[in-house]
């Protein structure tokens, strides 16, 4: 269940590489810089460079889901829900809990990607690459701080309709 977040987080990476060959996306001003020429938005490859962003985009997206996946552990030992009204509130009580350093992680991701999409200097022919996976993968990995929470309920249901049977 953890690991859903790689699936969401991957299929986040290949639209930001598919959007960034699209002459449509961001093509427009703002204060009087075009988006495009801004972010150098032009066909990507697949190069190594890509992959190695997609290997870091499946660390942080991993890293998200064990955060949220530790803490419904630890708050399903301590509540020991009996039935499915306990399970959804045990689910609502971990996620309030680790909403907030999920979201923080992703934030400070996106924010440090920014730098290295508008860079233009020295390196940034194989950093820009590497980085428009990552950013947009973390921009989808969002949807995965309410998915995990979502599986493990349904699992704790599950297993709660086993054991009346």
């Amino acid at each position: 269940m953890v690991f859903t977040g790689i699936a969401v987080a991957f299929a986040g990476g290949f639209v930001m590489i598919w959007l960034y060959g699209q002459d449509w996306f961001l093509n427009f001003n703002f204060f009087g810089e075009n988006l495009r020429s801004l972010f150098q938005m032009h066909p990507i490859n697949l190069s190594v460079a890509v992959w190695v962003g997609f290997i870091a985009l499946f660390g942080i997206a991993t890293d998200d889901g064990v955060v949220m996946a530790t803490y419904l552990m630890q708050t399903f030992n301590k509540n020991t829900p009996e039935n499915i009204k306990e399970i959804r509130a045990s689910v609502v009580e971990a996620g309030e809990k680790r909403i907030r350093p999920c979201l923080m992680t992703t934030a400070t991701t996106i924010l440090a990607l920014l730098p290295i999409l508008t860079s233009t200097g020295r390196g940034s022919d194989i950093m820009i690459p590497m980085a428009i996976p990552s950013f947009g993968g973390m921009l989808i990995a969002l949807i995965t701080l309410f998915v995990v929470p979502v599986l493990y309920s349904w699992k704790f249901e599950v297993q709660l309709k086993r054991r009346l049977k």
